[in-house]
């Protein structure tokens, strides 16, 4: 049996262990979580706040981009051995410039995402335990661990206004 068939046989058989588990549940309920990401406010606001943090950093980003194909034309149209050194002394400042600056925006961005993740995740958790209890479930999954469900066992709306609902 080769790797790829005994992992899909070891998570079929989790999953089937998983729905074992679910058969003795009462009650349930199903969250779409990709559809909770994509309308949570909270997101959005930090994206845009994110966005707005970086932008001079972006703009930087553009121009170095901008100066380098310009040095860059220089380079090609240089004449002399002493003219091209210079141009590529100058293009490699520029190139050493840019890369400091995305570094320094993609370590925002990385310490940024790692926050907002982390707060949103306790946010969902809150929110399911909130509507698990409200609504007196022993659990509730996630769209994508379950592979068939009835509608009527569909959380997701409420989950986005539980979720929208936290500051």
């Amino acid at each position: 049996m080769g790797k790829n068939m005994k992992k899909m046989m070891m998570a079929m058989g989790i999953a089937l262990a998983g729905l074992t588990s679910l058969s003795h549940a009462d009650d349930y309920g199903i969250v779409d979580l990709e559809k909770v990401v994509q309308n949570s406010t909270y997101l959005k606001q930090q994206n845009a706040t994110l966005e707005n943090e970086i932008k001079p950093q972006t703009a930087q980003i553009a121009q170095f981009q901008k100066d380098l194909a310009a040095i860059k034309q220089k380079g090609q149209a240089a004449k002399t051995p002493a003219e091209r050194e210079k141009i590529a002394k100058e293009f490699e400042g520029k190139a050493t410039q840019l890369a400091g600056v995305q570094q320094q925006v993609q370590a925002t961005v990385q310490t940024r995402m790692q926050s907002v993740n982390k707060a949103f995740e306790g946010n969902l958790k809150r929110a399911a335990e909130q509507l698990r209890q409200e609504n007196k479930l022993d659990v509730v999954l996630n769209k994508n661990s379950v592979l068939a469900y009835d509608a009527k066992y569909d959380l997701t709306d409420k989950m986005i206004q539980k979720v929208n609902a936290i500051k």
